[in-house]
């Protein structure tokens, strides 16, 4: 009996999300798709699929894992899975989306961040049925001559084209030689793998198709690639990334996941709904179908999104009690997971924020209370002279928006 789902329905899974920015594009891959899923189905053959990941920070975010959870598609339909990450890629720094060029990294510093990768893949991807490799494995084996072979196929007009580039050689900007190379290695890691299919963002679309070019070079069948839409980060502006501060790691606590995605502008919350949320089409036209006719308030869609996304990671259990934390902070309550400070002598309000770690100097605590950003049991502080005395039961003293201290007596 096949393994293997028939291909139409393999097909409605799989082409989901998918978004080349060209009709034309879509359409061709559509096809080959579907030929190399009929050729696996009828050989009963699971098809290899891969998608790289840079290290350049030690931690996953959302904005990953829009790709992993396609590939953990492929999974659950019975192909076989490596999730590669670019060791060597790394230390360069993929310039797609960039309009200036990205910091180099040596190999030590990409390995290192490397060794979180792996585990934290497996809060989306099969563990049983994940190959995890490395490229520094084979591009750290090259030659010059193997580079200037894999140059060959490719114009500096091609490499101009791209939107980042041309901004920035119009501009007078450096566009260093070492990004063009970027492509090369990206095109080569599907060589090296013999891959079937590769997946990867709408603006990594010129990097997937240099290795369809490559693997024809090398005498190989080019590999189909599927690109899905790009995650806004925190910001509502830019792409998630960890380096421009707007990111939500998929291994950050469940209260801060959860309170990112709560403040997170009204205008992206239907693209994290389509892209990172578990829901089917039509749940998620259902929410927005209600939040517009008024019978679910935004905010209220917003709980019902970052619970979806900490359930996602890590779990009901905690997805409920990040809720919970949630509600007791809109009504100045201390989350569950506040630290304790135990009192045990009267002692002025600003030393307090500091010995507790709430603040890192007495002029940052100075400037909350100036600011209005402190409070005691819901009570404004309004004097940088209040003295917290020991007194039974349990004080909750809230600094700024999301910092809170439970204060016990000694």
């Amino acid at each position: 009996m096949n393994r293997f789902l028939p291909v139409d329905e393999q097909m409605h899974v799989l082409m989901r999300g998918v978004d080349f920015g060209d009709k034309l594009t879509y359409q061709h891959m559509e096809r080959e798709l579907r030929e190399r899923l009929q050729e696996s189905y009828t050989a009963d053959r699971p098809l290899r699929v891969y998608c790289g990941y840079d290290p350049s920070s030690p931690d996953l975010h959302l904005g990953h894992t829009i790709s992993m959870r396609k590939l953990r598609q492929f999974q659950d339909l019975g192909h076989t899975v490596t999730f590669l990450i670019g060791t060597f890629t790394g230390m360069v720094g993929d310039p797609s989306d960039k309009e200036s060029a990205r910091r180099q990294q040596s190999l030590d510093a990409a390995l290192h961040k490397a060794q979180s990768y792996a585990e934290q893949a497996f809060r989306v991807l099969d563990r049983t049925r994940t190959q995890i490799r490395y490229n520094h494995e084979w591009l750290g084996q090259l030659t010059f001559g193997d580079v200037v072979g894999l140059a060959s196929h490719f114009t500096v007009q091609q490499f101009l084209a791209r939107e980042n580039f041309a901004k920035r050689y119009e501009r007078g900007d450096a566009v260093w030689l070492h990004e063009f190379f970027y492509a090369l290695m990206q095109g080569y890691d599907a060589v090296a793998l013999e891959t079937d299919i590769q997946i990867g963002g709408t603006d990594q679309l010129f990097n997937l198709m240099a290795g369809r070019k490559l693997m024809e070079a090398h005498g190989l069948r080019p590999q189909v690639v599927l690109t899905f839409p790009i995650l806004e980060g925190t910001d509502g502006v830019l792409r998630m990334s960890k380096s421009t501060g707007n990111s939500i790691g998929i291994d950050e606590p469940p209260g801060v996941i959860f309170t990112k995605v709560l403040n997170l502008p009204d205008s992206v919350t239907r693209n994290y709904a389509d892209l990172v949320t578990r829901w089917d089409p039509q749940t998620i036209d259902a929410h927005f179908t209600a939040v517009a006719e008024g019978q679910l308030s935004l905010r209220a869609f917003k709980q019902q999104l970052a619970w979806e996304i900490v359930s996602i990671f890590q779990g009901d259990a905690a997805a409920d009690q990040a809720a919970e934390d949630a509600r007791r902070m809109y009504t100045g309550q201390a989350p569950s997971d506040a630290p304790v400070f135990a009192l045990a002598a009267p002692l002025p309000l600003l030393a307090l924020l500091l010995e507790s770690g709430l603040v890192q100097s007495k002029g940052e605590a100075r400037r909350l209370v100036e600011q209005s950003g402190v409070r005691v049991d819901g009570e404004l502080v309004e004097s940088k002279e209040w003295i917290l005395t020991p007194q039974a039961g349990e004080r909750v003293i809230q600094a700024g928006k999301r910092k809170f201290l439970r204060v016990v007596p000694a």
